[in-house]
């Protein structure tokens, strides 16, 4: 299992985690997601290695940013 954890900022309550949680789910291989708005810290478990340009394209898509 591969664990990526990353920031983001633009998270402000509950629904946005859940948009985030639920797009990122679709990316194949991926096992769960977690998010916080608080802390703006994302979680992704994946059973292989993800290509973090397709994480980072779905979180610009949805209108947030990865802090790096």
């Amino acid at each position: 299992m591969k664990e990526i954890e990353i920031k983001i900022t633009g998270m402000v309550c509950g629904g946005c985690e859940n948009r985030v949680k639920n797009a990122l789910s679709t990316i194949e291989g991926v096992s769960s997601v977690e998010a916080n708005y608080k802390t703006g810290i994302v979680t992704i478990i994946s059973k292989e290695e993800i290509d973090t340009s397709i994480i980072e394209n779905i979180i610009d898509d949805l209108g947030f940013e990865i802090e790096k």
